[in-house]
């Protein structure tokens, strides 16, 4: 009978808990459709005392994850530890050095270390997997790496963190501000104490930089992500996209340009009837655009302990069958560096809102400055309610035709300089 393949799991939080419980539990399934048995033989954790709700007397404890990483009993180490560097790095490089097989759902380890990683799995003749680290259990790595290869990829973008699109639902469907939506997402266990790495765009970003080099070949380039968060969005600016037509969603994207590749994270103007408009609440969805299979999207739970895991378990099976690939897609010698289109050099549709004062010359002055920056304007949307005529102000909502992002804002510099609006005006980009 084919030798077991030995897991080793450092981190028993809610994912690596699962893990440990579904490779028991499924653990059969694995080894019928891999062709060889797969069991958990070494944890390592905090805690040794905590009642995880699992039995894991048949493993042996690991005070040290680089003990476990380097210890010859496992034969795949996984990596669920979380940061972009203390042990979560030390141990990953640790198992690799030692020529373990390595599974990890740490995105930021990968956006920042990927490249290295990548080089000393190839150098050692083993696995690393990270499908669990990109939109939880969508297989989204192995669709663009595997099913993919054949095509050339135009543009990859998509809603990859389900806090943001949590309460961007919730602030349109019930009429809500961001601050109380946050509050009740940070009550329900959706959003962490301190929200920022979430609703900042940071964990979009991470995720978007490791889709980046799968899509184009590219190194792993997280530094050069525009990133703009959802906390400036507020209900005027979902209703008034309403009215147009469009959802707002915090979308991270990334696009080929003959200057370069656009990695951007930013709210997002969709149309209402696109497919990715369509995802709600938690869901995580990822659109791909290839030359050959056109536009195809990928939509499930992007977080949480049962998607996670399965993410992980699905790299268990490829190991298991004996399959290893080159982690990001090609030989990490043989990827391109990363050249970074200028962010104001975009091109596309743009939404903006202006609070202007209500006396004569205001609209005309506003409209001179964007025709002088060559910006032609598809709608223009007016709104005044009973506290606007007490302030002396009207809501105005402009959508341009494409143009340069630069060009929009050289516009909006000058219409703030006039003195024709009382604060920052809002500019969220559209995607089509």
């Amino acid at each position: 009978m084919t030798n077991s393949l030995k897991i080793g799991v450092a981190g028993l939080g809610t994912v690596g808990v699962e893990v440990a419980r579904l490779l028991a539990e499924k653990g059969p399934l694995l080894a019928a459709r891999s062709g060889r048995p797969v069991e958990l033989v070494g944890v390592s954790a905090r805690d040794r005392n905590k009642d995880r709700g699992i039995d894991l007397s048949n493993a042996t404890w690991f005070d040290d994850a680089l003990a476990l990483a380097r210890d010859p009993s496992i034969d795949v180490f996984v990596e669920l530890i979380g940061g972009e560097d203390g042990i979560a790095l030390a141990s990953v490089t640790e198992a690799l050095g030692a020529r373990k097989h390595v599974i990890t759902a740490n995105k930021a380890l990968l956006a920042r270390h990927g490249n290295e990683l990548a080089q000393s799995a190839e150098d050692n003749m083993v696995s690393l997997g990270f499908e669990a680290a990109v939109a939880g259990g969508i297989p989204i790595i192995k669709t663009i790496r595997e099913s993919l290869a054949a095509n050339c990829v135009t543009r990859v973008f998509g809603i990859l963190n389900g806090t943001c699109n949590y309460i961007l639902t919730r602030m349109e469907k019930e009429d809500l501000s961001f601050e109380a939506v946050l509050k009740d997402a940070q009550n329900l266990g959706y959003a962490e104490a301190d929200p920022t790495f979430d609703i900042g765009g940071h964990d979009t970003a991470h995720k978007l930089a490791i889709l980046t080099s799968l899509a184009f070949g590219t190194r792993i380039n997280s530094d050069s992500i525009y990133v703009e968060g959802i906390e400036a969005v507020a209900t005027a600016d979902i209703k008034a996209a309403d009215n147009l037509g469009y959802r707002i969603k915090l979308l991270g994207v990334a696009v080929a340009t003959d200057s370069g590749i656009e990695q951007r994270v930013h709210p997002t103007l969709v149309e209402k009837s696109s497919q990715i408009a369509q995802i709600d609440g938690v869901t995580n969805a990822v659109v791909i655009d290839g030359d050959i299979v056109g536009e195809i999207l990928l939509a499930g739970p992007g977080a949480g302990g049962s998607a996670t895991a399965s993410a992980i378990l699905g790299d268990v099976a490829d190991i298991a069958a004996g399959t290893i690939r080159t982690p990001l897609g090609r030989p990490a010698a043989e990827l391109k560096q990363y050249q970074n289109a200028r962010m104001r050099a975009h091109e596309g549709g743009y939404f903006i809102r202006l609070n202007v004062y209500d006396r004569p010359g205001a609209f005309a002055a506003i409209a001179s400055r964007m025709a002088e920056q060559d910006i032609s304007l598809e709608h223009i949307l007016q709104h005044q309610d009973d506290q606007d005529v007490v302030s002396g102000r009207q809501s105005v909502t402009l959508v341009t035709h494409e143009t340069l992002e630069e060009n929009v804002r050289m516009a909006l510099a000058a219409i703030r300089e006039d003195g024709h609006i009382d604060n920052q005006p809002q500019m969220i980009r559209i995607e089509r």
